[in-house]
């Protein structure tokens, strides 16, 4: 199922990011060998972004470049709330949600997510 490509409305990208990832059961992260992919924060200094892709297409558009090592994994919904959300708040890291093709997107609290995600559930 090929879907609508991601724009430069981060609102937009980021509203697809809820229902997409409760219909599918899962969230998409690129992993390399050193881990994660992570950013700089572009709102806080000093602060990282972990971005995550609501389809394995837009995250896989990014393994290229500084991240052509790295490869779109699939992370189960439940343990990405359960283990994911509260670790990163934990690690005072910073949520990018479905970010196009320039990196660019909404940058959002671990723990709001998290309620954005119990209530899109219920």
């Amino acid at each position: 199922m090929q879907s609508e490509p991601l724009t430069d409305d981060f609102e937009e990208n980021c509203a697809r990011f809820l229902p997409e990832a409760a219909e599918q059961g899962c969230v998409w992260a690129l992993q390399g060998e050193e881990g994660f992919a992570l950013c700089e924060s572009e709102k806080r200094p000093q602060t990282e972004v972990m971005p995550f892709w609501s389809q394995r297409e837009f995250a896989q558009a990014h393994c290229e470049g500084d991240w052509a090592e790295y490869q779109a994994v699939a992370i189960d919904l439940e343990e990405f709330m359960d283990d994911w959300l509260t670790g990163m708040h934990e690690d005072v890291l910073l949520v990018g949600l479905n970010w196009n093709d320039e990196l660019d997107g909404v940058e959002l609290e671990p723990i709001d997510l998290l309620e954005q995600l119990e209530q899109e559930l219920q």
